[in-house]
């Protein structure tokens, strides 16, 4: 069976959310099957910062919908946006 890596952006909704504890809650409630791999903080502009996210999950599991829906979910997140989505 295929994985996907899929490549987020993930853009708080202030300047003053607190990043690292942004991550751990993404982290908390990705959907079952959807592994976190590396994180990274990168500034946009202003100050203000975005998260760039690789979660990698088998292929069967289907696109990225469900992963987006459950980051935005989240307190303090205001956009979710796939980058880059390719086959391991």
């Amino acid at each position: 069976m295929a994985r996907v890596i899929i490549t987020l952006r993930i853009m708080p909704e202030d300047v003053d959310v607190d990043l690292e504890e942004l991550i751990e809650k993404i982290k908390g409630a990705v959907p079952e099957g959807t592994d976190v791999r590396a994180n990274e903080i990168v500034p946009i502009a202003f100050g203000l910062k975005a998260i760039r996210m690789n979660v990698a999950r088998d292929e069967s599991l289907g696109g990225p919908n469900d992963i987006e829906a459950a980051i935005m979910a989240i307190e303090g997140v205001a956009q979710v946006e796939v980058e880059m989505l390719s086959r391991m």
